[in-house]
């Protein structure tokens, strides 16, 4: 069955994205994928295989992915909603409580192809919901010219930015002062956001960020800011526009950030490099906090089972490898990370080392409510008004109070 001009139309102004329609012979069924802007030809194969050895009809659309939770909100209970959508993990909680997902059924052996923190991304109380995609992580990224051979441990970072403060130069930068960048310490030296519970659930009211490791994480990082190794304007909000700055103007050796920083420095004529980020004090190393899109299924889906078929299928390992040579995203499947296409792509390849190390962002609502706490007590330990133990004391007793109202506002 052919699908009209205007019905494309049509379906793209619901969508209010670009329409993307794979055509096969005629088939009994047929099913609807969301697919991220730009990206759908990524799977345009393995969509074709798909219909193929399924009989199937597959009608693609794209949209952003961020925003393809709130249209199916509308879309699913209207009948005009997608059975495959993909969504980042952060979102993942949230879409649970109010039933937009379907629990997956996937064999085992399928999840274990993939790294074990992408799976648990899309895991809520034990029930798998979806399928990972891509990932991204904070990295390491160097000024070839300035520095040839990147240090392994952020000591030699400090130490190695203390010389060249001494002449007036920059060595490594970061936006320490917020948790989405200092967690890469605070998580190997002890600290936590939610603890468990004896069934294995996040306890929304066991904050772990004032932990002595925690404390002693912040208090490491701090000495990049007491010692003026980092220039004031790289505090607060501001900060990151700063970081790119000094490092595109060639200021700046080395700056902690993420792959959506590797387009711009190129553009700015930077000879970078990309490496995982450093080991610590106690040997480990860094961690970062995990970004997962990954396929999910509409619980309005009118095929589960072919929607389940649908993710597995196009999740093969040729396929992913296709899928990141034309998108460039990095997959966590571990057949296609130890690939060459990865292996010898230096940029790729520290993503990739450093998604192992990363974790996922807690999905539960109640985490909407540790950032701001969290950051205002990480600039003021990292600008010196105030201890990192007694900063993270009363961000963790500010916490605790906002979860504790926002549950009682939901009862």
């Amino acid at each position: 069955m052919k699908i009209t001009l205007c019905s494309a139309l049509l379906l793209s102004a619901l969508a209010g994205s670009q329409f993307v329609a794979f055509e096969a012979s005629a088939a009994a069924q047929q099913l609807t994928v969301w697919e991220d802007i730009k990206k759908s030809d990524g799977i345009k194969v393995a969509i074709s295989d798909f219909e193929k050895q399924y009989q199937v009809k597959v009608n693609v659309l794209e949209m952003p992915f961020a925003q393809q939770l709130e249209k199916l909100r509308l879309d699913g209970p209207a009948g005009i909603g997608p059975d495959v959508l993909v969504i980042p993990n952060d979102q993942l909680g949230g879409a649970v409580v109010q039933g937009l997902l379907a629990p997956l059924t996937l064999d085992k052996s399928i999840l274990a192809g993939f790294t074990p923190s992408s799976v648990d991304a899309f895991q809520m109380n034990g029930t798998q919901y979806g399928l990972p995609k891509a990932v991204e992580t904070l990295v390491l990224i160097y000024n070839k010219d300035l520095v040839k051979t990147p240090f392994k441990t952020l000591d030699e970072w400090f130490n190695f930015s203390r010389q060249q403060h001494e002449q007036n130069k920059i060595g490594l930068l970061a936006k320490f002062d917020e948790l989405y960048y200092s967690w890469g310490a605070v998580s190997p030296m002890g600290g936590y956001i939610f603890g468990k519970d004896s069934s294995g659930k996040l306890n929304p009211l066991d904050i772990g960020l004032n932990t002595p490791g925690a404390v002693d994480a912040v208090t490491t990082l701090k000495k990049f800011y007491s010692e003026q190794l980092f220039p004031s304007g790289i505090v607060g909000e501001n900060g990151l526009n700063a970081i790119d700055s000094l490092f595109t103007e060639k200021k700046a050796a080395a700056v902690i950030n993420g792959p959506w920083a590797f387009q711009p420095y190129e553009a700015a004529g930077v000879n970078y490099g990309v490496a995982p980020l450093p080991l610590l004090e106690n040997g480990k190393p860094m961690s970062a906090f995990l970004g997962v899109k990954g396929y999910v299924v509409s619980t309005w889906s009118k095929d589960k089972t072919l929607a389940d078929k649908f993710i597995t299928f196009i999740n093969q390992p040729k396929y992913v490898k296709t899928r990141y040579e034309v998108t460039k995203e990095i997959p966590p499947l571990l057949a296609v990370m130890n690939d060459p296409v990865i292996k010898n792509d230096e940029r790729a390849s520290a993503v990739a080392e450093q998604s192992k190390f990363a974790v996922a962002m807690p999905g539960i609502p109640e985490m909407g409510e540790v950032w701001g706490p969290a950051n205002a007590a990480l600039q003021l330990s990292m600008t010196g008004k105030q201890s990192p133990k007694d900063a993270l004391d009363s961000a963790v007793k500010q916490i605790k109070m906002q979860i504790e109202a926002m549950q009682a506002s939901n009862q």
